[in-house]
């Protein structure tokens, strides 16, 4: 018996499908390994020069991007139009950015925090790998399906 693991081909995104749909989204997921262990961060963000930027305060999110190597970040959704997910995966190393002219950069493109508080430290995360699919759902069992399941939208 044998068990598929790999997503068929034709589900993979191009490099510019994943960069699209990294642009159209505003939250998304920093994963690093912080004190031995996995934490997951959402964070709000910005494309720039083809890398990830978000803004944080001093603590364990920073450090955990400043000491973790490599870092993750994700973003997923579903169409419910289309009955299609998709998810996409940038990994590479965090960077404290340190030039005003960078940080002006990001801020023209509305960098804001949306947590209230000082977030004085700008983050950049420049993927060396980017990978992402996109799949049709299985069509949901209504009867059994919880009703926040966004599938149950197209069928009602």
């Amino acid at each position: 018996m044998t068990t598929e693991t790999t997503p068929p081909a034709d589900d993979r995104l191009s490099i510019d499908e994943c960069w699209e749909l990294l642009d159209r989204e505003v939250v998304g997921r920093l994963a690093l390994i912080v004190d031995g262990h996995p934490e997951i961060f959402p964070v709000n963000f910005v494309l720039e020069r083809r890398s990830i930027v978000f803004r944080t305060a001093g603590g364990t999110k920073l450090w955990g991007a400043m000491t973790s190597k490599p870092a993750a970040f994700e973003i997923d959704g579903y169409d419910a139009r289309e009955q299609q997910a998709w998810s996409v995966v940038a990994r590479g190393e965090a960077q404290l950015m340190e030039s005003q002219a960078e940080k002006e950069a990001a801020d023209a493109r509305l960098l804001e925090p949306w947590q209230p508080g000082d977030k004085d430290f700008y983050v950049r995360l420049a993927p060396k790998a980017l990978t992402g699919r996109r799949f049709t759902v299985t069509r949901p069992d209504l009867w059994n399906t919880r009703l926040a399941d966004p599938r149950r939208a197209s069928f009602e």
